[in-house]
């Protein structure tokens, strides 16, 4: 299993962390071992003093592809979901600076929730899906797919291009604006459409 993340899907994201808008799908990867263990809190680590919460629609690949086109990338997945790409913010922003590679900062243990899955049948327009994130009872980031500048079957397209899809990967499409800090007993909960898809306490 790997997992795929698109950076700057998202315009007003992308303004409000000052980067321009991408020509093309901003890639990274975490590993398997950034995946958050199901019913486990969020653990700060001892490497950043500001980690933020960045919710993104998830999309589960089922069967492997590689050059997949777009028009038939509806058949590499069955379920959609909800997770947070957490980022350590302060160790990212100097990494940046320095030109080096965003792993520190996006890979690490614990990096990756992912919420619950559900059919993607269950949705009318997978292209027009509302989510939002709550953050002690205040939602802070909402979003809807039709603002992506890349659908989900594009970013299908387009990852299968480098990456050998299988079964199993999962992809984050990227997050909308309003991405901010977390810290201790924060409480986190992740609606997509109508579905409660996760909820996270901050430790």
């Amino acid at each position: 299993m790997k997992i795929i993340c698109i950076g700057r899907n998202y315009p007003q994201h992308a303004a409000e962390l000052g980067n321009e808008k991408p020509e093309s799908p901003v890639i990274f990867i975490k590993p398997e071992t950034a995946k958050l263990q199901r019913r486990f809190p969020f653990y700060i680590p001892h490497f950043s003093n500001e980690i933020h919460h960045e919710v993104e629609v998830l999309v589960k690949i089922n069967r492997i592809g590689k050059y997949i086109e777009e028009k038939f990338a509806n058949k590499y997945y069955q379920e959609i979901g909800l997770g947070i790409d957490f980022t350590a913010r302060d160790l990212q922003q100097n990494l940046k600076e320095k030109g080096l590679p965003w792993e520190k900062a996006k890979a690490f243990d614990g990096s990756a929730l992912i919420g619950s899955w559900y059919e993607k049948e269950n949705f009318t327009d997978l292209n027009q899906l509302d989510f939002e994130l709550v953050k002690n009872g205040s939602t802070v980031q909402e979003g809807n797919t039709s603002q992506m500048l890349w659908s989900i079957d594009a970013l299908i397209a387009e990852v299968s291009r480098f990456f050998t899809l299988k079964i199993g990967d999962v992809i984050f499409t990227g997050t909308p604006a309003g991405v901010g800090p977390v810290v201790v007993n924060d409480v986190l909960e992740g609606y997509l459409g109508e579905e409660k898809a996760f909820k996270i306490n901050i430790k």
